[in-house]
């Protein structure tokens, strides 16, 4: 390459899936997806500002097929449709990229690859050189002296040498390469059976594919392993090796209506991307925007924008633009330095590296702190390795920060709160002050984000943060941080706790001006966080010694139900082998085939045994071989073993950003999925025990989604038979079948049941008449008489889907917001799925904004009362609680009183309480 500054052409329909693959699910405050739109412009970019181009162009595929579907029908046939995320990200991607004043090109009749070369080859027949950004590795062809590829995801440059070294064979060769070993992605079909290796030993002995048809009885004779079978399959298939190199061939004689002189980029409209920028969410471009450290522009654009943005310009400057300070603490003064500046501070973020990921049992390893952002320090506590340098004590360390931790006029800033105050907890440490948590921040702005630091600071900040993994692995091994070098920790956990707080000053912004949210933020999310904490501290007792009968009666019915299934099927089988399970079922027995998987085989998954089971016995015994040994291996097998050494109670993980609609989820262990409902699940729940002295208080709301969906629906039978307490699925069954309620059945009463929550779940005819067993049409009257007998609730469904293509999203009483990207979806599954969401988020959101509600009210009081009561439980609508023997009737008034008065609706609350030695005694 010479000095002269090289034309670059991207291929931007390479780009487009890359990005969307290779970005974080990210989206707008609309719901919108961005994800591309963020990943096709940052890399175009960063192109942008290493090369800082003269020449440019963008080119994109046309609509429509290309002169090589004319000759090939089936070429790129196995290509899945565009996913519908991806498709409406195309116009504002093209959008931004012409505010950015690039030459944007689309040529119908051919491909984008078809465009490139022959600009590629214009550019090198006027002795210029050319850079083709893609991923693409049918470009090789195009590599010369002059035309340079290279691969913006790994920053590989490919020159002749490097297409050899890549491909074994040099770039002049790789349209014969591409027609003997085929291009699966394009379905290109090559030489079936001539894989790469031959593919390049025929190559290095022949010029070309003209070249080995022209010597075929040569072939025999070169030391390559089955060359007789392989002369075979290349007489077999000369016809698809011709085609196939047609296919392959990139065109360089399109005719186009203007020259490479046409590329030059033109002033970018700076107020424009401004506006994009803004829509779309990307605020740290708005601000690299202000200070002209966008991307490279010429000496016009440059004096241009410093017209406009003088005054902005002149007291602002880019966070990234600044050098970081990161300060390794291994001396006293340096410790007593920062507390110093803790002490006088008001705000800083803080981070915790620890040798577990177990709460509960973590250890420091060390502490990062930031005041301001660019500037942090890391306190080493624990590192061990070869010559590693003298840390303080952690005696010295805790006593010195201990006071600043707990004081409450010192606020802090953490990601992931939650955990940091375990891991500090463990050392005497009650952290105080906690005002904001930049994973929760995120959560409550838009719940199907992710929340993780890396994908946020790439999000909001444009940085790409050291990875856990590329600091702890080495030569391909992995090695705790412990071990990793200080120095290098030292970068890493400064820069999480700077980019924590850079965090921070970026959400906290967006969530200020949208009142609701900042109110869920505050008086929801984050208090819950150090409650969660508490009570994940708190654990809760197990009896081991009945898990572990529990789990030897569990075996012994699943080796009974294995004979039985063995007897049944007539052989042997691995039961849990998705594959011998197919042959047992579908080809030996000839059951139907109800579904199949992707790779086309007949699906044995729990949906398609359940319908079986219905009329075959073998599948209803494998279900129920499935589910024993889910529990045993779930719970009986591994609840004992996750007893804590230190107090011998369990310690689940409450996850607050888990679910998209507010609600809490647990793991280690999943507590939410403890049956409830059969005996096996039951035993399970004995085994949560009440300390001596004390006994289990489950205190559980009532139908409290119906009960939200009568409020949101305002339906006036629903309201009244709530306000009245009547037995709702008893009434609903009355109101549908006109009968007096004491008329009702237990089995109609069972079916009406089905009806009330169904239905606000979605659920069609088809889905009712499968879970009660009734015909369609006698399900489809069970539908028409609950709208019939409840018309505002249908109302409010058909206004929440209306209302929630509108907006892009559905909100809570509360506030909170669940994004809907796929509510205007073309893909008719897709929309109904968003459609159903839309209408069961408000109330399952709501819900979880009650029992969050009452966790906070109920710790508020639970303060106030010593060790008599206890919270160790939150399960979907139910709290547990460990309360003194001689206080239950007191502490269980107040429970109630407390979770049904936490939260107004236009009905009552209704909480049930239960009373126990255990769990399922109280439940």
């Amino acid at each position: 390459m010479t000095d002269q500054k090289p034309i670059i052409l991207i291929d931007g329909s390479s780009y487009l899936y890359r990005a969307f693959f290779a970005t974080p699910s990210l989206t707008n405050q609309k719901g919108e997806p961005t994800g591309a739109i963020y990943g096709v412009t940052n890399m175009i970019r960063s192109l942008i500002n290493q090369y800082n181009p003269s020449h440019i162009a963008v080119v994109f595929d046309a609509k429509g097929g290309s002169f090589r579907n004319d000759i090939y029908s089936e070429y790129k046939a196995t290509r899945e449709a565009m996913p519908e995320d991806l498709r409406v990200q195309i116009e504002p991607i093209h959008t931004i990229l012409k505010a950015m004043g690039l030459p944007l090109l689309c040529v119908e009749g051919v491909e984008a690859d078809d465009v490139i070369g022959t600009l590629a080859k214009q550019a090198e027949a006027d002795n210029l050189p050319v850079l083709i950004s893609t991923g693409d590795k049918d470009m090789a062809q195009l590599v010369s002296d002059k035309i340079t590829l290279i691969n913006t995801m790994n920053n590989v440059i490919l020159d002749p040498e490097g297409v050899n070294k890549k491909f074994g064979v040099p770039p002049t060769k790789i349209i014969d390469y591409l027609a003997l070993m085929g291009d699966s992605s394009d379905n290109i079909p090559g030489v079936p059976g001539v894989g790469e290796k031959t593919t390049t030993s025929l190559l290095t002995e022949f010029a070309g594919l003209d070249e080995l048809y022209n010597n075929l009885d040569s072939i025999e004779k070169l030391p390559i392993r089955g060359a007789k079978s392989i002369k075979q399959k290349l007489i077999d298939n000369e016809k698809e090796a011709r085609l196939s190199y047609l296919l392959a061939t990139i065109k360089t004689d399109v005719p186009l209506n203007f020259s490479n002189e046409q590329l030059k980029p033109e002033l970018a409209n700076i107020e424009k991307l401004k506006e994009l920028f803004e829509y779309q969410g990307f605020n740290r471009w708005l601000t690299d925007l202000k200070n002209n450290t966008f991307f490279k522009v010429n000496e016009a654009q440059i004096n241009q924008q410093q017209a406009n943005n003088d005054a902005e310009n002149s007291s602002q400057k880019s966070a990234e633009s600044e050098e970081k300070q990161y300060e390794t603490i291994l001396t006293s003064e340096q410790l007593d330095n920062w507390v110093q500046k803790l002490m006088n501070c008001k705000l800083f973020a803080f981070d915790t590296e620890t040798n577990s990921i177990d709460h509960f049992h973590a250890q420091l390893v060390g502490i990062s702190l930031c005041i301001t952002a660019n500037q942090a320090c890391y306190i080493p506590i624990h590192h061990y390795y070869l010559g590693v340098p003298k840390q303080l004590s952690i005696d010295e360390i805790i006593e010195k920060l201990k006071p600043i931790f707990e004081d409450d006029k010192i606020k802090k800033i953490g990601q992931n709160v939650k955990f940091d105050y375990s891991v500090l907890a463990n050392y005497g440490i009650t952290v105080k002050g906690i005002a904001f948590d930049t994973m929760l921040e995120s959560y409550v702005l838009n719940s199907n984000d992710r929340h993780d630091m890396d994908s946020m600071a790439m999000k909001y900040l444009n940085h790409k943060t050291i990875t856990y993994d590329e600091l702890t692995k080495i030569d391909r091994k992995k090695i705790t941080i412990d071990m990793v070098d200080i120095e290098k920790t030292a970068l890493y956990a400064s820069e999480d706790a700077d980019i924590t707080k850079q965090l921070n000053d970026t959400l906290w912004p967006r969530l200020e001006k949208e009142e609701r949210l900042k109110n869920l933020f505050q008086n929801i999310e984050m208090p819950l966080a150090i409650i969660l904490a508490n009570m994940e501290r708190m654990g809760v007792l197990i009896d081991e010694k009945q898990l572990n009968h529990y789990s030897k009666e569990l075996k012994i019915k699943l080796d009974q139900l294995e004979k039985q299934i063995h007897d049944l099927a007539g052989e042997v089988f691995n039961i849990a082998s998705p594959k011998q399970l197919q042959v047992i079922l579908f080809e030996k027995n000839q059951l139907p085939i109800i579904k199949k998987t992707p790779k086309g085989d007949p699906s044995t998954n729990e949906e398609v045994l359940s319908e079986l089971a219905s009329d075959y016995e073998l599948p209803r015994l494998i279900l129920e071989y499935r589910g024993l040994a889910k529990l045993k291996n779930t719970y009986t097998d591994k609840l004992p073993l996750m007893i804590s050494e230190k107090d011998g109670r369990i310690h689940t993980n409450y996850n607050q950003i888990g679910t998209v609609t507010g609600r809490l989820s647990s793991n280690d262990p999943n507590l939410q999925n403890i049956p409830v409902r059969n005996e096996e699940g039951r035993k399970i729940r004995q085994a949560f025990i009440a300390p001596k002295g004390y006994k289990i208080v489950s205190a559980d709301y009532s139908q409290i989604e119906l009960r939200i969906m009568a409020h949101l629906s305002q339906d006036k039978n629903l309201l009244e038979a709530f306000a009245n307490d009547k037995d709702i699925h008893r009434f609903t069954a009355s109101e549908i079948l006109s009968k007096n309620e004491h008329e009702v059945t237990s089995e109609e009463r069972r079916r009406a049941k089905a009806v009330n929550f169904g239905l606000i779940y979605g659920m069609s005819a088809f889905g009712l008449s499968r879970q009660i067993n009734i015909p369609r049409n006698e399900a489809k009257f069970y539908i028409d008489r609950y709208f019939e007998r409840y018309p505002s609730v249908e109302q409010y469904m058909e206004n929440t889907r209306l209302l929630a293509a509108e907006k892009g999203y559905v909100e809570t009483l509360s506030g909170r917001r669940l994004y809907l990207p796929k509510i205007k979806s073309s893909n008719g599954i897709e929309k109904r799925a968003a459609e159903r969401a839309a209408i069961n988020a408000p109330m399952q959101g709501t819900a979880a904004d009650i029992i969050k509600t009452a966790m906070i009210e109920m710790s508020k009081f639970i303060q106030t009362q010593d060790d008599k009561i206890k919270m160790v439980m939150q399960v979907h609508d139910e709290l547990v609680f460990e309360v003194k023997e001689e206080h239950i009737e007191t502490m269980v008034k107040q429970i109630k009183a407390i979770m049904e008065n936490c939260y107004k609706l236009d009905i009552p609350l209704k909480v049930d309480v239960g009373i126990g030695d255990n769990w399922d005694q109280a439940h």
